[in-house]
C-alpha cells in the first residue's frame, strides 16, 4: 500500500512538473537533434568547436552537442555514430579520422533517414554535405610558402599530419609537397610524413628522434593542432628555434607564447568556434529539409560557394597565426 502511494505521488509530481514547464518543455523536445562526432575530445581545438556548437544551437534552435572520443581513433567514432543512430537523431556531424572506416556506419545512418554533415572530410562517402572553411590547395600552399620563406627556400624539412588516415590532413600535405617540388626545388622533404600531430606526446618524441637522425634539419611543417606544440617544446628545450623553422596550425591559446618567442614561426587556421556554429546552422537547415544554395550566408563566414555535384559547401576564411594576430585570437577564446 505504501509503495502504491509513493508511485501515485510520483506520478502527480511528474504531471505537475510537466504542466508547470508548459509549452517551453514541449518546444524543447520538438527541437531537431544533432550529434557532432569530432576526432578527439579534450584538446583546445575541439574545446573551442564545442563552444561554437553550443552557441549555434541556441541561435538556430537545434539540440546540438559534441561527442569527443578519448583517442583519435576511427573505431571510437564508429561506436559514437552507432549510439547516435540508436538515439534516432536528425543529423550526425562528423570530423573524420578515417573516411573509409566510417563509410559503412554512415551508410546505415543515412538509410535510417539521418542527415550526415561532414567537416574536414571532402572525400567522405555516405555524406549529405561537407563544409570547408578553406580549400585544400590554398591551405597547403599557404603553409609551404611560409615554411619556404623561413627556411630561405632551401634545405631539409619533415611533415607531420594528424594520422596517416585523416583525409584532409593528408590532402593538405599532398598539396604542400607538390607545390614545394614545383616552386621550391632546393627544398627537400626527408622520409615520409609522420602521423603524430594529434598527439602531444607523439609529436614530442618524433621531433626528438628526427633531430637526432637529421642534424641538418631546417624545417618542420605540421598539419594537426598538437604537432606545432610538441615540436616547439623540443626546439625550445634544445635551443634549435633559430636553426629549425616550425610552421603549422594550432589552437592560439596553446601556442601563443611560442609564437611570441619565435619558436613557432607562424601558420594558419580557420576558427574552430566558427566551425562549431556552422555545424549547428547547417544541422538546423538539413533537419528542416532545406538544401544549401550558392551564395548563402554562413554564420561568421559570409557568402559561400555551393557545389551540389560534390555535395560541398566551400568557404575561404583563414586566420594568420602571427605575432600581430595571435592575441586577438586568444581573446576570442581560442
Amino acid at each position: 500500500m505504501l509503495m502504491s502511494r509513493r508511485r501515485a505521488l510520483a506520478a502527480m509530481g511528474g504531471a505537475l512538473a510537466l504542466s508547470l514547464a508548459g509549452p517551453a518543455a514541449l518546444a524543447q523536445s520538438a527541437e531537431p537533434q544533432a550529434g557532432i562526432v569530432v576526432k578527439i575530445g579534450g584538446i583546445p581545438w575541439f574545446n573551442a568547436m564545442e563552444e561554437g556548437i553550443k552557441k549555434g544551437a541556441e541561435e538556430y534552435k537545434v539540440n546540438a552537442w559534441m561527442v569527443g572520443p578519448t583517442q583519435a581513433d576511427a573505431a571510437q567514432q564508429v561506436r559514437a555514430i552507432e549510439d547516435l543512430i540508436a538515439r534516432k537523431v536528425d543529423v550526425i556531424g562528423i570530423v573524420p579520422n578515417d573516411s573509409a572506416a566510417l563509410e559503412p556506419v554512415l551508410g546505415r545512418a543515412r538509410a535510417a533517414g539521418i542527415k550526415v554533415l561532414a567537416h574536414e572530410g571532402p572525400d567522405q562517402r555516405e555524406k549529405d554535405w561537407d563544409f570547408e572553411l578553406t580549400t585544400t590547395e590554398a591551405y597547403g600552399q599557404a603553409h609551404m610558402d611560409l615554411l619556404a620563406k623561413e627556411m630561405g627556400e632551401e634545405g631539409k624539412y619533415i611533415v607531420y599530419v594528424g594520422s596517416l588516415t585523416v583525409p584532409l590532413h593528408n590532402a593538405w600535405a599532398d598539396a604542400a609537397i607538390a607545390y614545394q617540388k614545383e616552386k621550391y626545388p632546393k627544398m627537400q622533404m626527408v622520409g615520409d610524413r609522420f602521423g603524430v600531430a594529434e598527439s602531444l606526446d607523439e609529436s614530442l618524441k618524433t621531433t626528438q628522434d628526427q633531430l637526432r637522425a637529421n642534424p641538418d634539419l631546417k624545417g618542420i611543417l605540421t598539419f594537426g593542432s598538437q604537432g606545432p606544440i610538441g615540436a616547439a617544446r623540443v626546439l625550445d628545450d634544445r635551443g634549435k628555434a633559430k636553426s629549425v623553422a616550425l610552421v603549422g596550425g594550432f589552437s592560439p591559446g596553446q601556442g601563443a607564447r611560442y609564437v611570441k618567442s619565435g619558436v613557432i614561426r607562424g601558420g594558419y587556421i580557420w576558427n574552430p568556434l566558427t566551425a562549431g556554429e556552422v555545424f549547428a546552422q547547417l544541422s538546423s537547415m538539413l533537419a528542416a529539409g532545406q538544401e544549401p544554395t550558392d551564395n548563402m550566408e554562413l554564420v561568421g563566414v559570409g557568402p559561400v560557394r555551393v557545389y551540389p555535384d560534390k555535395r560541398l559547401i566551400q568557404a575561404q576564411k583563414l586566420e594568420s597565426l602571427d605575432r600581430d594576430n595571435i592575441d586577438r585570437l586568444v581573446d576570442l577564446g581560442l
